[in-house]
């Protein structure tokens, strides 16, 4: 494992850009002067902070690609059914070529992105919420990209704590003479993981590392894959990091698979699928914060990907095991899992599944977004067989959940859905159909009960994706 203490290089990596121009949406001159010298969030919380993505440029545009638009709230306004947020024509826009993957402060009064894609690709940003459309941009802009690229993957990973991920080069090549003289063999390059410490509070990358993905080589052989990390989470002791990734496999016995394209003739080759028979859910894990030792942990229980995308699924909880669920954003699953505070490693006589707390036997539950709250309670959003978007709120300890109702349930689509933050006694969810106007839902998660907050004016290709 290639190791890289990047302190002689700090202030290298911490580019200064001044004022960037912000995405041609943000029409809005009052957003704030520019504050410095932040650190840590030591302040009550004064807002919630809503964000939205809208859609791209392209032909046909395509919905939520566009780039991210926030605003900030009071909690009296949140709760208030008589207000309307007008996001994209009133709010802030993050600095992203897409969609921004915002990540906050413990009390909302900061959030940060790291810019996805683009001519800006892997830039930091930290904002002071400062209400409304008003997020006052700190200044202290870091470049990733020459250790995590330009499309890095990344969440805060305790209070003050980003880490970003990413790995290159896995690949099981094919000579398409060979594969069809029957001679290809399988032989498997397990890729380049690559792993950053952000300090959220004084911005700046303070380890990092690379590595060749540490599958066994019984593992490698049997055709083992993993294309994509994401969502890391810092254990209650704060010595191991949990990085999720998106297990695939392959069957090597039975050569590569020819494909002819019918209209073109075109013939392209590829290993035959065999995800049916992955053995579990794998964890990468490393020390932290030497970044040193990496291995691998498998669940018994499940045998989907935990990588998740753009939204956090892992949680450190009040009994100090993590709790991470499978699938998100993409095609969800059921699944919450736990990794023992102990041992480092999975419990594999723990698995909590929604679909069946919920009694749900028909379709498939998908959990999109989810947040542990403490004593093993949490609020989830799901969807069923990929459709529709439903709140319930979860006991963990008990394996039970409660279904809790929203107007636009059949109507939703939860993709690109990020983040749901607890305050006090409410998880505030905004949900919209998309281009169609929503509502922000306020779940007392103590009693169960539910009440419509302020209005949420959308616009076509347009969905609100979270709040902070």
């Amino acid at each position: 494992m290639k190791k890289q203490l990047l302190k002689s290089v700090l202030w290298s990596s911490l580019v200064v850009l001044g004022t960037m121009t912000a995405c041609e949406k943000n029409d809005t001159p009052n957003n704030g002067p520019e504050e410095t010298n932040n650190g840590a969030d030591n302040e009550s919380r004064k807002y919630i902070t809503l964000t939205a993505a809208y859609p791209d440029d392209a032909t046909p545009p395509v919905a939520g690609n566009g780039g991210t638009m926030a605003y900030a709230l009071t909690e009296d306004e949140a709760k208030d059914p008589t207000k309307t947020i007008d996001i994209y024509n009133q709010g802030y826009a993050l600095r992203s070529a897409r969609t921004a993957r915002v990540q906050a402060s413990v009390n909302g009064n900061y959030v940060y992105n790291i810019q996805y894609t683009g001519t800006e690709g892997g830039i930091f940003n930290k904002y002071k919420v400062d209400g409304g459309n008003k997020f006052g941009d700190t200044g202290q802009q870091l470049n990733t990209a020459s250790i995590l690229g330009t499309s890095p993957r990344w969440v805060k990973a305790a209070e003050g704590i980003g880490v970003g991920v990413n790995i290159s080069g896995a690949s099981a090549p094919i000579d398409p003479v060979k594969a069809e003289a029957g001679t290809q063999t399988y032989e498997y390059e397990r890729g380049k993981a690559t792993v950053a410490i952000i300090d959220l509070d004084d911005p700046k990358v303070i380890n990092s590392t690379n590595f060749e993905f540490p599958f066994s080589d019984e593992e490698k052989k049997a055709g083992y894959s993993v294309g994509r990390l994401d969502v890391p989470v810092l254990n209650a002791a704060k010595n191991k990091l949990y990085i999720g990734c998106n297990i695939a496999k392959v069957d090597p016995t039975k050569g590569p698979k020819k494909t002819v394209n019918s209209e073109t003739n075109a013939v392209t080759w590829a290993w035959n699928n065999d995800a049916a028979n992955i053995k579990g859910t794998v964890t990468l894990v490393l020390d932290y914060p030497s970044l040193a030792n990496p291995t691998v942990i498998w669940s018994s229980q499940s045998k989907y990907g935990n990588n998740s995308y753009r939204t956090m699924t892992q949680y450190v909880g009040t009994d100090g095991h993590v709790y991470q669920s499978t699938g998100a954003n993409t095609t969800s699953y059921p699944h919450i899992l736990r990794i023992n505070k102990n041992t480092n490693s999975y419990d594999n006589d723990y698995i909590f599944d929604l679909g069946k707390a919920l009694g749900i036997t028909t379709g498939r539950v998908g959990i999109k977004a989810w947040t542990y709250i403490k004593d093993g309670k949490a609020v989830a959003i799901y969807d069923i067989d990929g459709k529709g978007g439903y709140i319930a709120l979860l006991d963990l300890t008990a394996k039970t959940a409660t279904k809790v109702a929203n107007q636009y349930e059949s109507s939703l689509s939860l993709s690109q859905y990020q983040n749901i933050v607890v305050a006090g006694d409410y998880a505030y969810i905004p949900l919209t159909p998309s281009g169609l106007d929503g509502t922000l839902y306020l779940v007392n998660w103590k009693n169960g009960t539910v009440t419509a907050g302020a209005k949420l004016k959308n616009q076509s290709g347009s969905f609100y994706i979270g709040s902070y």
